[in-house]
C-alpha cells in the first residue's frame, strides 16, 4: 500500500484497502475556524439535536483565523458562534480572540489555523485530521492523512467522529538532487501544478519524497502539501523522518504511530525532478498552474508585494525574505503578515547577520508586519489589512490568484516564492531571485 492507504486502513481498522475503495474512517482531530464553523454548527444542531453533544471534545480544534481584524459586523458574529459552541461544548482546544484592537492582548489566539495546527502540536504521523478548509492538506507534511471537508461532512463527523470515504489513487512525485540556493518548496510546488493542472490530481493523494525532500525543514514540507489542492489533491503526505519526529515530539507527548508506504506499493502515477535543473518560476494570473519561469515574465510591472499566509507566513519564509532584502530599499509597498502570534514576535528574536528580521524589513521599506491573520489572501471585507481593494498587480507568496481572489476582480496576482517576492519588492518588477543570490 501507499502511505495514504496505509494511514486510512488503520484509521478504518482494516489490514488493507485500495484505491477505489469506499471506508468509514475515524478521525484523530477536526479542525473548524470562523468562516466554517457556524455552518457546521447549525448543521450539527439541526441534525443532532439542540443539545447534542460533540464526539470528543479533545479531538476537535476551533480556530478563529480568517475574517478577525475588520470592524464587519457579520464577520465578527462568526467568531462569538464559535466562542459560544466553545463554552457549551467545553471544547479544549479553542483559540479565542476578544480584543481585535492588540491581537497581543489575546494569549490564546493563534492564526493562521494551519500553521497554528502544527506549532500547537496538533499534526501528528499516522493520523487522520479533518478541517473545514480546502488548505487542510498542510498537514500531510507530518505523514497525516489531512483533508479538508465541506460543513456537512464536519458536521457528520462532529456528531460520530467519523466519515465515509473514497480511498484516493497515489500519485508519486519524487524530487532528488540538492536543492539550489535560489529554490524554495514554492517553486517545486508550482512547477508540479504548472506540469499536471489544476485537475491534474482531483481526488487522489500526492505523494513527495526525494532526498531533496528529505534535506527540508518542516515548514518548507507544509508549503508543498498545503499547495496540493492547486492540483485538485485529495491530499497531499511526505513520509515521517526524524525531522517530522524532533518538530512533533518538541511541540506534544501525545503518542504516534508513524507509517510508511511499501516499497512495492503500486502507483496511479510517478514522475521524478532532477531539482539542480528547475529554476524560480511563478503562477500568472488567474490560475496556480498558469506557470511561467520567472525570467520570461521580468518585464512585469508591479504595484505591491504580499508576504503571507498558510503557504507563504512562516518564520521561515520571512527569513528567506530578509536576506534578499537586507540592506536594500523595496520600491512598492510591501505587507508582511505573520501566519500566527508566534511567527510574529519569531520577527522581532530570529535575525540575520545580527539584525532581527522586523529590523531588516523596516530598514528596507517595508509596511510594518500585520496582525497575525489569513488577512487578503482571500479578500475578506473592505478593511481587511493589504486587501486588493484596486486592481492592481501584485507579487504574493499566497496559494491562489484567481480573479477576486485577494479582493479587486480586476487585480492580477502572481504567485511566488518569498525570495522571488522578495527580489521583485526591490525593483518593482517580476525579479529573478538569482539577481541576487
Amino acid at each position: 500500500m501507499t502511505l495514504t492507504e496505509k494511514i486510512l486502513a488503520r484509521a478504518s481498522n482494516r489490514s488493507r484497502v485500495l484505491p477505489g475503495d469506499n471506508i468509514w474512517v475515524n478521525a484523530d482531530l477536526l479542525m473548524t475556524h470562523d468562516v466554517c464553523g457556524p455552518g457546521t454548527i447549525g448543521i450539527f444542531k439541526k441534525e443532532f439535536g439542540a443539545d447534542a453533544k460533540v464526539w470528543d471534545r479533545e479531538k476537535l480544534v476551533l480556530i478563529p483565523d480568517h475574517y478577525i481584524f475588520t470592524k464587519d459586523a457579520r464577520a465578527n458574529r462568526n467568531v462569538d458562534i464559535l466562542r459560544e459552541f466553545a463554552h457549551e461544548q467545553n471544547i479544549k482546544y479553542f483559540y479565542d480572540i476578544t480584543d481585535l484592537s492588540n491581537f497581543k492582548a489575546n494569549p490564546d489566539y493563534k492564526g493562521v489555523c494551519h500553521v497554528a495546527l502544527a506549532q500547537e502540536g496538533h499534526t501528528r504521523p499516522g493520523e487522520v485530521l479533518f478541517g473545514t478548509d480546502s488548505h487542510t492538506c498542510n498537514a500531510g507534511a507530518f505523514g497525516e492523512f489531512a483533508t479538508g471537508i465541506g460543513n456537512t461532512d464536519a458536521a457528520f463527523v462532529l456528531g460520530t467522529g467519523k466519515l465515509l470515504l473514497k480511498v484516493p489513487a497515489t500519485m508519486r512525485f519524487t524530487f532528488d538532487g540538492e536543492m539550489p540556493p535560489y529554490l524554495l518548496a514554492k517553486d517545486l510546488i508550482l512547477q508540479v501544478i504548472g506540469d499536471i493542472g489544476v485537475a491534474g490530481a482531483n481526488y487522489r493523494a500526492l505523494e513527495i519524497d526525494g532526498e531533496a525532500i528529505a534535506r527540508m525543514t518542516m515548514e518548507e514540507r507544509m508549503t508543498l502539501c498545503n499547495m496540493a489542492i492547486e492540483a485538485g489533491g485529495k491530499n497531499g503526505v511526505i513520509a515521517p523522518d526524524q525531522t517530522t519526529f524532533d518538530y512533533v515530539k518538541a511541540r506534544t507527548d501525545k503518542p504516534f504511530t508513524p507509517l510508511y508506504a511499501d516499497t512495492d506499493a503500486e502507483y496511479y502515477y510517478h514522475k521524478r525532478y532532477d531539482v539542480s535543473k528547475l529554476e524560480p518560476v511563478v503562477a500568472k494570473p488567474h490560475s496556480p498552474d498558469n506557470r511561467a519561469k520567472v525570467r520570461e515574465v521580468s518585464d512585469v510591472k508591479i504595484d505591491r508585494v504580499y508576504i503571507g499566509s498558510c503557504t507563504g507566513g512562516k518564520i521561515t519564509d520571512f527569513i528567506n525574505a530578509a536576506q534578499l532584502l537586507k540592506g536594500n530599499q523595496v520600491k512598492v509597498p510591501t505587507y508582511l503578515v505573520p501566519a500566527t502570534q508566534k511567527v510574529y514576535n519569531d520577527l522581532f528574536t530570529e535575525t540575520v547577520d545580527g539584525l532581527s528580521l522586523a529590523e531588516i524589513f523596516l530598514q528596507a521599506g517595508c509596511i510594518e508586519p500585520a496582525a497575525p491573520s489569513c488577512a487578503a489572501c482571500l479578500g475578506g471585507p473592505q478593511d481587511t489589512f493589504g486587501r486588493l481593494n484596486e486592481p492592481e498587480v501584485c507579487v504574493s507568496t499566497t496559494n491562489r490568484n484567481f480573479p477576486g481572489r485577494m479582493g479587486n476582480k480586476q487585480g492580477q496576482i502572481y504567485l511566488a516564492s518569498p525570495f522571488t517576492a522578495a527580489a521583485s519588492a526591490l525593483t518593482g518588477r517580476i525579479t529573478d531571485p538569482r539577481d541576487y543570490i
